[in-house]
């Protein structure tokens, strides 16, 4: 509820600026727990934690009150103000997120930097065997990525952007063996990834994170064969391997036996390869054998001023994405079950990310702080972006659009939304409980050996 409140404070701060009267400051919706009045304002807390409202006089709100219209404009009313003060008001709530998140993301870089991730240096990819989505469009392991949609691709990133997905003609453009090959994407990208994230895979399952060691875990098996950070792992019981997925995967699947590593380590002057047989141990937390190494990453900081820049460019590639995502969804090119979430879905969400740490809560926080001002800016009515509808027209039209149709819609606005709402809730709860089923049939409850494990 933090956003709504953000979003209805911006309402709030700016209503009163303009010497507008505040009537009510909602948070929720009823049965109310708490109501307190201070000065002209009476401020509620609702149980129904589905938004909130500002109660401006003389404007026609969620609260549907008309009193005032057979009475004359008061000076301290919404209806009385320039128009540029009412178009203010009305964009304040999608101002204060946008800046909400911008600030989020500034405090995120400022406070824990960039980890990046290691990448192999020609760019090449390994494609996940379950990465179904790219295994249809046709990249394969060993590919050079060159271009998504038309778009030189870095490879310097460990994941493709969705971003970069959502376009109408999505192609890939790949270099294999010497080659420059162009390969056409799905038409559903974002469906098409939900699903594979449903599966634990990132993005289109497409990696170009090398096999080399970022960290070595103490008092592990990794560490007592004389692995340091920094080797770069190039075989496995004689299979030559060059990405962190295949190293994992071999690991995994050891059940426990010994692997032949072979590593190569360079020591600024030459090359020298190295060779060890290496037990995995049970890690007991997730049930997966490891030896105690992690994907090489690079810590890199940043000083207010980059910080803050970073902070915009964020939010102004999540607004894209979002607004595009959104786009897809109301054209019919994406799932709207698979792609489309509510309160529920939104709630698992964060409680995902705070089990994560701070920053990935604070990161999704910011995003949903966008994705409220886009669904705010909305065309609807009820809605601000349907509230600016009305005084674009009286703009252009030098009047006011009458009472009784802005009521009428506002009404069906209203229903609108409450309509979409079951409906996103009801698909949050049958999504829940599909996880639920499948949960139950993939993957039973785990026992493991215990083996006293540090790191994994």
């Amino acid at each position: 509820m933090i956003l709504v409140f953000v979003h209805e404070l911006g309402h709030f701060w700016a209503a009163r600026a303009f010497g507008m009267r505040v009537d009510r400051f909602s948070i929720g919706f009823p049965p109310n727990i708490l109501k307190k009045r201070f000065g002209e304002t009476e401020y509620v807390l609702g149980l129904t934690p589905l938004g909130g409202y500002v109660k401006i006089a003389g404007m026609i709100d969620e609260s549907m009150d008309t009193d005032f219209k057979d009475t004359a404009p008061q000076p301290d009313e919404f209806r009385s103000k320039p128009l540029w003060q009412r178009m203010i008001v009305i964009s304040a709530g999608v101002i204060m997120n946008m800046v909400l998140a911008g600030v989020i993301f500034f405090v995120l870089t400022w406070s824990f930097g960039d980890s990046r991730v290691a990448h192999t240096e020609d760019g090449s990819v390994f494609v996940m065997d379950s990465s179904v989505a790219a295994l249809d469009i046709g990249i394969q392991t060993g590919d050079r990525l060159l271009a998504i949609g038309g778009h030189e691709y870095d490879p310097g990133g460990d994941l493709i952007p969705l971003s970069a997905l959502l376009v109408d003609d999505l192609t890939f453009e790949v270099e294999r063996e010497g080659q420059r090959i162009t390969l056409d994407g799905p038409g559903n990208i974002m469906t098409r990834v939900q699903e594979l994230q449903a599966g634990g895979l990132f993005g289109l399952g497409i990696y170009t994170w090398p096999s080399a060691l970022g960290s070595v875990a103490p008092d592990m098996p990794a560490e007592a064969a004389g692995l340091q950070v920094g080797d770069q792992i190039t075989a496995i019981n004689g299979s030559s391997i060059r990405y962190w997925p295949e190293l994992t995967d071999h690991i995994r699947n050891s059940g426990g036996e010994p692997l032949e590593l072979t590593w190569v380590r360079d020591d600024g002057q030459i090359s020298v390869e190295h060779q060890a047989a290496v037990t995995p141990v049970m890690n007991t937390v997730s049930c997966d054998y490891v030896l105690g190494i992690g994907l090489g990453q690079t810590l890199v900081e940043f000083g207010p001023l980059n910080s803050a820049r970073i902070g915009v460019s964020d939010v102004w590639n999540n607004t894209r994405t979002i607004a595009a995502s959104l786009w897809r969804i109301v054209a019919g090119k994406e799932s709207v079950r698979e792609n489309l979430g509510g309160p529920v879905m939104v709630a698992n969400v964060i409680g995902q990310a705070a089990s994560s740490g701070p920053r990935p809560f604070w990161h999704i926080v910011a995003v949903l702080s966008i994705t409220l001002a886009i669904v705010n800016i909305l065309p609807i009515p009820v809605l601000d972006g349907g509230h600016l509808v009305f005084l674009f027209y009286e703009l252009f039209a030098r009047k006011e659009p009458p009472i009784k149709v802005r009521m009428f819609l506002q009404q069906a606005g209203m229903v609108l939304l409450l309509v979409l709402m079951a409906f996103l809730i009801t698909n949050d709860v049958i999504r829940a409980f599909s996880s639920r089923g499948d949960a139950d049939v993939v993957e039973a409850p785990k026992t493991c050996e215990v083996v006293e494990t540090e790191a994994g």
